[in-house]
């Protein structure tokens, strides 16, 4: 994954988060269109993250006003997504590019979990498209 460079403000972000989770975010990620916070963790991370129902996530919410959400990061673009898109079950992810010379990544999902890889108002299919184009410069999600 190439390496981010957080802004001041991230920086902040990531701080509370580690106060308040003990563990360190390896991104933070300001989606103001959804108007979230979107920190990304190293793998099997998440659940402790989001602490025992939900507890940490609530708590960062109550203090940033914001929605927060926890991603686990991903050492391909495939897992990446796989991963963003989660609780949706990921069939699988192809990459490609398309003829204009663009990333494209063609997502299959089970038929049943499509409503959740979109997410209400297109929140979580936004959210695996911008880590997607964060790290692996993938200019389009595909969902099939």
């Amino acid at each position: 994954m190439p390496e981010i460079r957080l802004t001041e403000e991230e920086i902040r972000y990531a701080t509370l988060f580690e106060s308040i989770t003990g563990i360190t975010p390896i991104d933070v990620v300001l989606d103001n269109e959804y108007s979230r916070i979107i920190f990304v963790v190293q793998k099997n991370q998440a659940a402790l993250a989001v602490g025992r129902g939900g507890s940490n996530v609530k708590m960062l919410k109550q203090i940033l006003g914001k929605d927060v959400e926890i991603v686990e990061g991903g050492d391909t673009p495939e897992e990446l997504i796989k991963n963003s898109l989660y609780p949706a079950k990921v069939i699988m992810v192809k990459v490609t590019k398309s003829p204009s010379g663009s990333k494209v990544a063609i997502t299959t999902v089970a038929p049943e979990d499509k409503g959740i890889a979109i997410g209400k108002n297109g929140r979580n299919i936004a959210r695996a498209r911008i880590l997607a184009k964060r790290y692996y410069d993938i200019d389009k999600i595909i969902l099939a």
